[in-house]
């Protein structure tokens, strides 16, 4: 293994390194054991037959247990000052993107810990660029990282065609092996394998599941940044917890209320169905949903569907294609063809996706509407609602589109959902916003 592997990381190794420093993957402490990795507790029943014990909670990184050694080498930060500015990107921001853009790259030169408050089509990546290309021409270390694995496969490309730096890209199943290199796009799980690593990181979608609700993917992103570093958060709908470190000036703020585009966020319209569930087993489902549906398929609309629960996914489409509406796939978390799913619909490829909320935020589909099926379920939070709106009208080609929320009560989140997206177009019809 080159020496560079070990460079600000966390590895388990069978054969400890020429230089390196090792330490117990598993450590007891008052009669307990807890990973060293990922700093959860050894469940009493997470023992080998040897009577060996493992840690269960990061067990996709590979099986860490009591005999294993984790090897590190501090981050050395072997990257050159650039005298030019690696940013290669062709776009040109808006003057609101411009400005939101200067405030982060300015917060970033002060070594401030913020967060880029900005609607969904906002543009928040390419308003990261100046700040981005700054850091990166210090010679730092940079992570742009995700809970959700769709917003870094769609992220990678983008970054590789903006920025002339090498680049690594982390997530489970990849391809390609690991690089040291001055910029990493990973998902927040792949944070547990380093340490101290980063000048900067970038938290895109910092309030999605799991890290919104994961001690342990929340350690992963603090111990990954240098204790000289400091971080900017993304998102369209942060949280309580990170308002109130806004208000408490623990945080920095850019906020921005308008798409990049000029256009207002689309509203989220409520239609009202009785127990849509119930008649899935007939298969059916309520004559309106259908109708709009067979619309969009006269009209070649492309349309997400939403529905609550991956079990939800095969009824659905049954349903669909009990009355003819061909043409649509199902995706979830666990899909092993996922990835190829996402690109087909965002080739044009497939007139329709019913999916779960892996999809609510981070992707970008052109001309897409939403359809939400159970809008009042438990599972569906007003950030996800905002989220899931916010995948209609991105491209400036077409700004326009429907969001339709089919639900048998108004919920309370379905109501704030609405009066965020309300609240925003008001704040973005100030700084010029205009409907499609």
């Amino acid at each position: 293994m080159e020496k560079s592997q070990l460079f600000g990381r966390r590895l388990p190794l069978e054969q400890a390194p020429a230089s390196g420093h090792g330490i117990p993957a598993l450590r007891q402490v008052n009669g307990r054991w807890r990973c060293q990795r990922c700093q959860q507790w050894v469940a009493t029943t997470d023992y080998l037959p040897q009577q060996i014990p493992y840690c269960r909670h990061c067990l996709n990184l590979g099986r860490l247990t009591a005999h294993t050694k984790l090897y590190t080498i501090p981050e050395p930060n072997q990257f050159a000052t650039l005298t030019e500015s690696p940013l290669n990107w062709p776009g040109q921001l808006s003057p609101i993107q411009l400005a939101a853009a200067q405030a982060v790259k300015r917060y970033t030169m002060a070594g401030r810990d913020q967060l880029l408050w900005a609607v969904t089509g906002a543009g928040k990546t390419e308003i990261g660029f100046p700040a981005l290309a700054w850091a990166l021409q210090q010679g730092w270390r940079v992570a742009w990282t995700s809970p959700r694995v769709d917003v870094c496969l769609e992220l990678a490309p983008r970054l590789a065609q903006a920025f002339t730096v090498p680049q690594t890209v982390l997530y489970g199943g990849q391809a390609l092996p690991y690089k040291y290199c001055p910029l990493t796009i990973c998902t927040t799980h792949q944070l547990l394998r380093f340490e101290a690593a980063f000048d900067w990181l970038i938290v895109d979608e910092v309030d999605a599941f799991p890290l919104a609700t994961s001690p342990l993917l929340q350690l992963a992103v603090k111990r990954a940044q240098k204790p000289t570093g400091s971080h900017l958060y993304l998102t369209a709908t942060p949280g309580r917890d990170l308002q109130r470190q806004v208000q408490r000036r623990q945080l920095a703020v850019t906020y921005l209320p308008l798409r990049y585009h000029g256009y207002l966020l689309p509203p989220i319209q409520v239609r009202l169905v009785g127990n849509w569930r119930q008649r899935l087993s007939q298969p059916r489902l309520p004559g309106a949903i259908l109708r709009r549906l067979r619309r969009y398929q006269q009209t070649q609309q492309r349309y997400l569907l939403f529905v609550p629960h991956v079990a939800d996914l095969s009824p659905v489409q049954h349903a669909l294609q009990h009355a003819h509406l061909d043409g649509g796939v199902t995706v979830h978390a666990a899909d092993p063809d996922r990835q190829s799913k996402v690109q087909a619909i965002r080739d044009q490829q497939v007139t329709s996706l019913i999916t779960t909320t892996i999809l609510e935020r981070g992707v970008t589909f052109p001309a897409v509407n939403v359809v939400i099926l159970g809008g009042d379920d438990a599972v569906f939070s007003t950030a996800a609602l905002v989220q899931m709106a916010g995948r209609v009208g991105r491209h400036p080609d077409h700004p326009g589109g429907e969001v339709i929320c089919y639900c048998h009560s108004q919920t309370r989140a379905v109501q704030r959902a609405q009066r965020m997206i309300r609240t925003l177009n008001r704040k973005g019809r100030r700084l010029g916003g205009r409907r499609p």
